[in-house]
Formats: structure tokens, C-alpha cells, sequence
């Protein structure tokens, strides 16, 4: 493996496009890391209209670029070693074909390596409300060693922004992967005594 270690970010067709450029964002100002972005084609639709950008200028973030359809490039294999894989947004179509091992294309190939290989996989669900279809391939996900993420903020930490309560998502995504984010977000210490 190269001098940085490796993280494969996906980014699909659910609403969210922020937060898998968010991720790539934090990642790039930590610098330990070798991003690998994917965008499905829908995702590249949400990342006009939510973010008001190009393709290329999130892909400006990340260290290397695949092609959806690319299913021979490095991240389809799982001698290519990374640290894993987190799709944000994912939607519901790509939860299912993760779920079901169905590698069309690849960002669910990528996935399947990933949990094959026994490596960290998470995925961040934009769905709601959810169907019993969702929530099944969720805990297939969950069964076969993936986490499920769904970005629900958590109001504790008194956020003033929207901006902070993102942040608050991707840090605590990133430290699923043991990755020290707690400049972004104030973690839970407990109410202290009254």
C-alpha cells in the first residue's frame, strides 16, 4: 500500500450530495489519506441541482476519480488495498444491489469487494419514510458486516448551523474508520451533575 491509506467515497442518487463532498473535504485538510471517488449518474445529477457544481469540481477533492461503468479499475479488486469504502448518499437502489450483491456497476462492485474482504464499509441511507424493502437491505448490509449510517443530526450538541450539524455527521463517520475529527463536533460527555 502507498505511504497514505486508502478510502473509497461514493456518492449516489439520494439526496445528501454534501455529505460525501463534505467527506472528501475533511479528508483532503487531514492529509493521511488517498481518496477514491465514484459518482453514479444520478449522483452527478444531485450534485448540480443540491450543490450547484460539476462532476469535476467535487472530483477536484479527491486524489483519484472512477468512472462508474469502470468495473476493471483498481477499486474493483480486492488486491487493492484500502481501509474500506463509504457511499454518501446512498440510495435506495444502491443499498439494494449492495444488499444482494448485485455489482452493476462500481460503486456496488467496489462495495462487494469491501465486504468480502472483511473491510469497513458504511453506508449513509437518504430515504424516508422507509418501505419494509429498505429496511430488509439494510439489515442484510448490517448481517454481512456493513454499517448502516443513516445522517440523522443529534441535537445535543446545540449546533447553531446546518453547516455544524454536517459536520457533526461526517466526523463521526470518519470516526468509524478511527480517523480524529473532534475539532468538527462536540461529542456527548454527559449531562453532568444538575
Amino acid at each position: 500500500m502507498s505511504g497514505k491509506r486508502r478510502l473509497i467515497i461514493a456518492m449516489t442518487g439520494a439526496t445528501g450530495a454534501v455529505y460525501g463532498l463534505r467527506l472528501l473535504q475533511v479528508l483532503r485538510e487531514i492529509g493521511e489519506w488517498e481518496t477514491h471517488l465514484v459518482v453514479s449518474s444520478a449522483g452527478v445529477l444531485n450534485i448540480r441541482h443540491e450543490l450547484g457544481m460539476k462532476r469535476s469540481d467535487v472530483g477536484a477533492f479527491a486524489d483519484v476519480v472512477h468512472d462508474v461503468g469502470d468495473v476493471g479499475a483498481s477499486i474493483a479488486s480486492g488486491a487493492f488495498k484500502t481501509h474500506g469504502m463509504i457511499i454518501a448518499p446512498c440510495s435506495m437502489k444502491t443499498l439494494a444491489a449492495v444488499a444482494h450483491g448485485f455489482s452493476d456497476n462500481l460503486i456496488s462492485r467496489a462495495a462487494d469487494v469491501t465486504l468480502k474482504e472483511r473491510r469497513r464499509l458504511v453506508v449513509v441511507p437518504r430515504e424516508t419514510p422507509l418501505n419494509l424493502a429498505h429496511i430488509r437491505n439494510m439489515a442484510a448490509v448490517t448481517e454481512m458486516g456493513g454499517i448502516v449510517f443513516p445522517p440523522l443530526p443529534a441535537f445535543y450538541g446545540k449546533a447553531k448551523t446546518l453547516a455544524e450539524l454536517i459536520d457533526e455527521t461526517v466526523a463521526r463517520i470518519l470516526e468509524l474508520f478511527e480517523i480524529e475529527t473532534k475539532s468538527l463536533y462536540q461529542p456527548w460527555e454527559g449531562l453532568g451533575k444538575p
